[in-house]
Formats: C-alpha cells, sequence, structure tokens
C-alpha cells in the first residue's frame, strides 16, 4: 500500500535529520522525504501527523515475549501488540525460552509465528550454551543461520570461566557477538541491591561487586580472545567505570541499561511493592545518577526496555519470593522523552538509544538492514508520535499480557500514533 506521511515533523538521529517533512511509502520502503518524494506518487493512505514527530520505529534490545513456555506471562500476539502500541518496530528477545533456543529449529519455530504476526521484526539470541546450564557450547554457526543475530545466558551466570573463554574464542572466529548479564553466580543471589535500605527492610543484598567482578572477568577475556561482547543492563557507577576504560583501550565492547535501572533507586521498593522486584536490582541515586550521565555521554550505548511480563500470582507474593520483572514496551518511548529532557541529553539524543544506536549492536545481516533509521529505499519501520500527549500509567490497559511495572500510576507524556512495520499500518 502506497502511504504518505503529512505535515509530521521528522527526526532521524542516524542522518542529523531534523526538519518538518512529508514522507512516502510504497512497497514497504520509504519511497521518499520531503523533496525527495518522486513526482506523480500517489498514496491509497494518508496520516496526518500534525503535531507529531514521525521517528524510525524504536528498536529494543531487550524483550522477553515468554513464548515458547510461558505462555501464561504472555504470548507472541499480546506482547507484540504492546510493541507496536508503544511504537517499537524491532526487538531482540533472549534465549531463557522453554525449551531454551539452543537448536536450530527452536529458533525457526520462534521466527516464524512472530512473522506471521502483524508486529515487530524478532530477533532471537541463541543460548550460549546448551540448556543454558553452561556446559557444552551450542552450535552457533547453525543458529545464526537460522536468525539469531548474537549468543547469550540470559541472566544465568557462566560458572565456568573456561567455558565463557572457549565460547568467546569460538564466537570471535566467526565473527558472532556475545551478550552478557555482568553478574557473579555466587554474589548475585541476593534480591535488592546492598545498602542501608536492603539492611533495614532484611532483605538479602547483591553488592556492586557482583557486577564489577563480571565485568573484569569479561574484559580480561576479550583481551585474550578478541571477542565482541555485549554487556546486558548495567546497574552501577562503579561497573560503567569499568566499561569505560576498557572502551578507552578500544576493546570492542558496548553496553546497555534498563529504563527501570535510569529512572528508579532502590528508595522505590518502598515498603516492600514486589513491582520493583528487578533483576538487576535498583541501586543508589548516586548509581542512577551516573547512568544517566553515560547515556548521555555515549559510554552507554543503547535503552532498553527490559520486558519481562510476570503474571499476578508470582509478583502477589513477599518481596523476596516473587518473581522479578516488570511490563515496559509501551513505556519505552515516554520514559525516554522524559530521560531526554530532563538529563539536558536533549530529543534527538534521547531517539537515538533506542533508534540508530541499538540498530548499529545488531549484525550487517540483509534481516537487520537499514532498521533504526529512515533513509530512502531503506525499510518503512516508523513510529510516528505525539510528544505532547499526556497519559497516565494504567497497568490494566497496558496491551501487554502483564500488567507489573513499578510505574504504575506514573504520569507520562508522548505517546505512539501510528507505527508502522515494512510499510503497513500495525497500530494507529
Amino acid at each position: 500500500m502506497n502511504i504518505h506521511i503529512t505535515n509530521g515533523r521528522v527526526v532521524d538521529p542516524a542522518s542529523g535529520t531534523d526538519k518538518q517533512a512529508d514522507i512516502a511509502i510504497a512497497d514497504g520502503k520509504i519511497a521518499g522525504i520531503g523533496n525527495s518524494i518522486p513526482a506523480g506518487f500517489k498514496a491509497e493512505r494518508t496520516l496526518d501527523a500534525s503535531g507529531c514527530i514521525v521517528a524510525p520505529g524504536l528498536v529494543d534490545l531487550a524483550a522477553r515475549l515468554r513464548e515458547p513456555g510461558y505462555e501464561h506471562e504472555g504470548m507472541l500476539e499480546s506482547e507484540m501488540a504492546a510493541a507496536v502500541a508503544g511504537g517499537v518496530t524491532s526487538l531482540v528477545c533472549p534465549p531463557d525460552t522453554d525449551p531454551v533456543l539452543d537448536e536450530p529449529g527452536l529458533v525457526e519455530m520462534l521466527t516464524f509465528r512472530a512473522g506471521k504476526l502483524p508486529g515487530a521484526r524478532l530477533f532471537p539470541l541463541g543460548a550460549l550454551t546448551r540448556g543454558l546450564a553452561g556446559g557444552v557450547l551450542t552450535e552457533m554457526a547453525e543458529l545464526t543461520e537460522r536468525g539469531c543475530v548474537g549468543f547469550s545466558q540470559a541472566d544465568v551466570p557462566l560458572a565456568d570461566t573456561q567455558v565463557l573463554q572457549r565460547a568467546m574464542l569460538y564466537a570471535s572466529t566467526f565473527g558472532y557477538t556475545v551478550w552478557l548479564r555482568p553478574q557473579d553466580r555466587d554474589l548475585g543471589k541476593g534480591v535488592a541491591a546492598s545498602g542501608a535500605l536492603a539492611t533495614r527492610l532484611g532483605l538479602a543484598g547483591v553488592p556492586v561487586a557482583a557486577e564489577t567482578i563480571a565485568i573484569f572477568t569479561i574484559v580480561e577475556l576479550m583481551r585474550s580472545t578478541k571477542a565482541r561482547v555485549h554487556l546486558c543492563r548495567l546497574s552501577s557507577a562503579a561497573g560503567l567505570a569499568l566499561v569505560r576504560a576498557a572502551k578507552a583501550e578500544g576493546l570492542p565492547l558496548s553496553c546497555d541499561v534498563s529504563i527501570n535501572s535510569l529512572h528508579l533507586a532502590d528508595t522505590d521498593i518502598g515498603y516492600f511493592d514486589s513491582r520493583a522486584r528487578l533483576s538487576p536490582p535498583l541501586r543508589q541515586q548516586g548509581d542512577r545518577d551516573a547512568l544517566s550521565a553515560a547515556l548521555a555521554d555515549g559510554t552507554i550505548d543503547a535503552l532498553v526496555s527490559d520486558h519481562t511480563p510476570v503474571e499476578a500470582d508470582a509478583k502477589n507474593l513477599p518481596f523476596a519470593e516473587s518473581e522479578p520483572g516488570a511490563t515496559g514496551l509501551e513505556l519505552l518511548l515516554p520514559l525516554a522523552l522524559q530521560w531526554g529532557e530532563r538529563s539536558g541529553a536533549g530529543l534527538v539524543r534521547a531517539l537515538e538509544a533506542i533508534t540508530s544506536a541499538p540498530a548499529r549492536l545488531l549484525p550487517g545481516t540483509e534481516a537487520c538492514a537499514g532498521i533504526g533509521r529512515l533513509a530512502v529505499g531503506g525499510p518503512a519501520d516508523l513510529c510516528v508520535f505525539d510528544p505532547s500527549l499526556e497519559w497516565q500509567v494504567t497497568p490494566e490497559a497496558l496491551r501487554s499480557q502483564g500488567k507489573y511495572t513499578p510505574f504504575g500510576g506514573y504520569a507520562m507524556q508522548g505517546r505512539a500514533r501510528h507505527t508502522l512495520v515494512a510499510g503497513r499500518v500495525v497500530h494507529g
């Protein structure tokens, strides 16, 4: 279908574009922007973007869709609907499904199911070890052929350093990226960040050392294996210092931070509010401020939703017994915009952190080509959002099957009006 988007403010961080312009879409591609729209272009549908910003579709590097195996907490249909309602057009899912994504057939089945739905593009991560058990490496080449964009242990720490070294060496040989959540297996068994609040509440703490020790190990192995690594969901100022030093050294290291750690601190646990039971745990305000500054200066590459839908039975428990996780796909855009305004980083950097920056961390395959940016001839994945629209987070109104978020009741500003994937209007 030929679509004409009119009267919008086009903002594309990848190209530095920020101007009033129309966009023409044909055959799933961007046919023209502003003066480059072909003469004689005829639209079958017109979208009026007056008062709105037309941006690349959001790219979320951390979204659990809960299928296969956890359909009681989320399904592809519900979570894809949540994604496009939030303006997300591409998302990466970790391999900790049931069964684990460690076999080519499982990856193929998941991508086939996702491809049949009118939602976001799905890029799965394959398991680094079979069953995420930390023993035997998976067949990374076969998993890559089926569409995996990298390899991960999800939230399961790899205790055997020799296995991690072999995995990184193998990945380096073939140019694959290893995605690691930096957390020491033994030090990371608590439920809240170590500190005065955890002590006062009697909650088992997770020290900052759980993150820094893991980063030390990963960086040392990067030096010897030359592997490219992406660190998922940094949470501490001390961890950031290590990342900053590794990047200055020229190591191929990237990282992201979740909307939860960027906006919240351990005090938001309040009186044992299980909605704030998250992994990594919320740390102190100083860590939050350091994360904000690092995202602004580019030390942290991308902002992610860390979308993890959790059912009521798993959340309505004492804090320490509740399942960690929160829904976030529909909150990524407004929380990014809020951060950009409050931090002084600005609109363009806020959008970059959820569009072109995460897109650059994906492999240069045909499936990933052109996402996260607006370019003539590129895929027509767009988010048309109203930056001034004020709304309140009402968990029951979220499209996700998971209704638990620490932002419940919060006032937000900015919301997707239309979301397009490959030239199809999938929301709005």
